[in-house]
């Protein structure tokens, strides 16, 4: 599906987070395994991601998606941005370390 292309392309551009998929999914799938974690129906659009830094760019990334369906027919869904981990490095970043 192209729009989920696209919003996988705009939440590359916000810096601390990352689609939300299974590791050993991205070594022996050959496709773009990040389409995982993106679902999009009529009303709503929910992007799954992980933070890799803290504070969370939530607003930023809402702002991102909100613009890449601008025009289309999901342009009135609700976005829905859920943070399934937080990788290491974004607490090691806050200690310190």
């Amino acid at each position: 599906m192209v729009i989920v292309t696209e919003l996988l392309k705009a939440l590359e551009k916000v810096d601390g987070l990352r689609p939300s998929v299974p590791e050993p999914a991205r070594s022996w799938i050959s496709w773009d395994v990040d389409t995982l974690a993106v679902d999009v129906e009529d009303d709503l659009v929910c992007v799954r991601v992980v933070a890799t830094r803290l504070p969370l760019a939530l607003a930023e990334a809402g702002a991102a998606l909100r613009s890449v369906l601008l025009g289309t027919q999901w342009e009135s869904a609700v976005v829905r941005i859920v943070v399934t981990d937080v990788d290491k490095r974004a607490l090691d970043h806050l200690i310190g370390s």
